[in-house]
């Protein structure tokens, strides 16, 4: 209501059902774009140990980290794989149905007053090269080295009404979950089931997990506490 200068949520209602702008406009403000880069480090830390050795048996691969607003884990990934030797022969798949965040994320354009917090990140979460060798500084912000988007393919996707695209061997998907009920977050779950090849990995938010779905015994727990599942074989 602030941002539109109405006075009720009815006013809301008639504007969204007459202005097709407006209704996207709010879509847009309602999804939530909270992220940093090498958020929560000790789930970064397991990535490296625990999933890169299972990536590195595949002669190519496929990620898809499906919410990913303005892109900063998406980067993650690609620098830890560029320090695993992985990244060459990687996609990335990186969609959110947000068009405006999908847009930064593209650019790779950040703000320069989140650098310290981002570099004691991936320090902390076991990064192997000095922090600053991944972007440049222009005036305020920080734009992420080109040799990090060569691939990545920023897709817009809805998780709620959008089906699989693709089959890949990783799929992260950290704190969207936490805002779907039970009925969304099993239709959601059988999108990544099936994304998923056999013994591929899902890597869920450190509120979410797979107890009170429906498939909770199709997957084992490579890690319990970072909620990092692998797919089970049929």
């Amino acid at each position: 209501m602030v941002l539109s200068g109405l006075e009720d949520v009815s006013q809301i209602q008639s504007k969204v059902l007459k202005d097709e702008t407006f209704a996207y406009q709010l879509l847009q403000d309602l999804s939530i774009t909270v992220t940093e880069m090498f958020r929560d480090k000790d789930f970064y830390k397991s990535l490296r140990e625990n999933v890169i050795p299972i990536l590195k048996t595949y002669p190519f691969i496929k990620i898809w980290h499906a919410g990913c607003a303005t892109g900063e884990e998406a980067y993650s990934m690609a620098i830890i794989l560029s320090e695993e030797g992985l990244y060459d022969r990687t996609t990335i798949y990186a969609t959110d149905f947000n068009q405006h965040a999908l847009n930064r994320a593209k650019e790779g354009i950040f703000s320069n007053s989140m650098m310290r917090e981002y570099t004691s990140n991936y320090q902390l979460s076991g990064g192997k090269e000095p922090f600053s060798s991944y972007y440049t500084s222009s005036h305020d912000n920080i734009i992420m080295n080109q040799s990090l988007k060569k691939n990545i393919v920023w897709a817009n996707h809805n998780l709620v009404i959008d089906s699989v695209f693709a089959e890949v061997h990783l799929i992260l998907c950290r704190n969207v979950l936490i805002y779907f009920d039970n009925s969304l977050q099993n239709k959601v779950q059988k999108l990544f089931y099936d994304s998923l090849v056999n013994g591929a990995i899902l890597c869920l938010g450190s509120k979410e997990g797979l107890r009170f779905t429906e498939f909770h015994e199709k997957y084992s727990e490579l890690d319990k506490k970072q909620r990092i599942f692998k797919k089970k074989r049929p």
